[in-house]
């Protein structure tokens, strides 16, 4: 009880301190400060305290206080301050309120809530103009775009089944929606940062966000760019390096989030070739790409597109449920040659179906050892893609040092693939 008053007491001061300080610069008085919130308080706490089993003392005293904001209200709304502001706005009433009931939260529940309410009331209290700026720089189709990803989360994966639809395949219908949920997540901030972070539309920046998104569209931009301005080559082939060492990084992340023992397993190659790649990458742009005689450019990636259209989801499901009957299919036939075989066939088109089919158990019984291999060579398909991609568009010469980057990490991985399965 001594330390819950003791929070009370603190958490209560604290509030009534911000709020002071916001409101400072109004000559109007609001109700509320670092004296009367710790009154409140302690008066919510202890009529909390008289009746914790119905709490009937604790409303008799919120109708009461609530029935004395109105009446102050009512009185002072229509007062300016000298600013032409109106003297009262609902976020005074608001934390009047919640300093009352601070006082039974901080007594009857675990502190980190009271702390967690406390701390969130001052930072939305005094990010006051922050936030305003943020709401007038979002227009609605980011709004649009939030609201899809509550959609794919929170309507659409609670109300899919979790068990098999088929005995071809042991992935039931929450899983593949799981899967495309963490893959957009991945993307969704990638984009995110690309859109609202200055540094993120240009340099290597773009490059390591682009291969957090996608580092196969990555790879095509920058070899555009690379052809159309030799200014900018220098930053484009380190770039198209680092996205692929990017992306040995996210499907390391996941494959964990899905299966720990596999992300551990393949954490040593993954993190290998994804060192390997930043090796490259830093050699490219600091030692054999860097010209003093020729000024050079920064590239810049246009923002992509929304990474959470219902349209795109429903594709990437369709995607890892075909993945999943082919793999359960190759495994029967045709062992695990069967299952490297597919593997070198999904690189060329998207890895994530592939690799988020084995991390959630879509081929029970097969080996760890298999399945890292496998994951390598679905790598190493798509870096071959990526190379070829490198090299046609940006005409061969331009990216040539990139695509042959890729080639060798490419190899590297099928070997390394070879090496843990054999």
């Amino acid at each position: 009880m001594p330390i819950g008053v003791a929070l009370l007491l603190g958490l209560s001061f604290f509030l009534g301190l911000a709020f002071e300080d916001f409101f400072a610069r109004v000559s109007q008085r609001r109700p509320g400060g670092v004296r009367t919130f710790p009154l409140l308080a302690l008066a919510g706490g202890m009529l909390y305290l008289i009746d914790t089993a119905h709490v009937i003392a604790f409303t008799a005293g919120l109708l009461v206080f609530g029935g004395w904001l109105v009446a102050y209200y009512g009185t002072h709304l229509a007062e300016q301050d000298e600013t032409g502001e109106t003297s009262v706005s609902l976020i005074v009433p608001l934390f009047n309120v919640l300093a009352y009931v601070l006082g039974a939260v901080a007594l009857a529940l675990p502190p980190w809530i009271a702390v967690t309410m406390t701390v969130t009331a001052v930072l939305l209290l005094t990010g006051r103009t922050w936030l305003h700026d943020l709401a007038g720089r979002i227009d609605m189709q980011e709004i649009i775009t939030a609201g899809q990803f509550l959609i794919l989360t929170g309507i659409v994966l609670p109300l899919l089944p979790n068990e098999p639809v088929t005995t071809l395949t042991s992935i039931t219908p929450r899983h593949a929606w799981l899967a495309l949920v963490v893959v957009s997540t991945f993307s969704y901030v990638s984009y995110l940062a690309q859109r609202y972070w200055a540094a993120a539309a240009g340099g290597l920046w773009m490059a390591a966000l682009g291969g957090l998104y996608s580092s196969t569209a990555t790879t095509v931009v920058l070899a555009r760019q690379a052809q159309a301005d030799p200014a900018v080559r220098r930053h484009a082939q380190a770039g198209i390096t680092l996205a692929t060492a990017i992306m040995y990084i996210r499907i390391l992340a996941i494959t964990g989030i899905f299966n720990l023992p596999l992300a551990q397993h393949l954490a040593l190659p993954m993190i290998a070739l994804s060192l390997a790649g930043f090796a490259i990458c830093a050699l490219q742009y600091w030692v054999f790409g860097k010209s003093a005689d020729r000024p050079q450019g920064e590239v810049k990636l246009k923002t992509s597109g929304n990474p959470l259209e219902l349209g795109a989801a429903a594709i990437f499901a369709v995607l890892f449920i075909l993945v999943s009957l082919l793999s359960t299919w190759a495994s029967k036939e045709f062992g695990a040659t069967g299952i490297y075989s597919l593997a070198a066939i999904v690189g060329i088109s998207d890895i994530d179906p592939f690799v988020l089919n084995l991390a959630q158990g879509g081929l029970p019984g097969v080996s760890g050892a298999t399945l890292v291999a496998a994951i390598l060579i679905a790598a190493s398909s798509n870096n071959i893609l990526k190379a070829l991609y490198a090299a046609f568009f940006a005409g061969g010469r331009a990216t040539a040092a990139s695509a042959a980057a890729l080639v060798l990490l490419a190899a590297a991985g099928v070997a390394i693939g070879f090496a843990i399965a054999w």
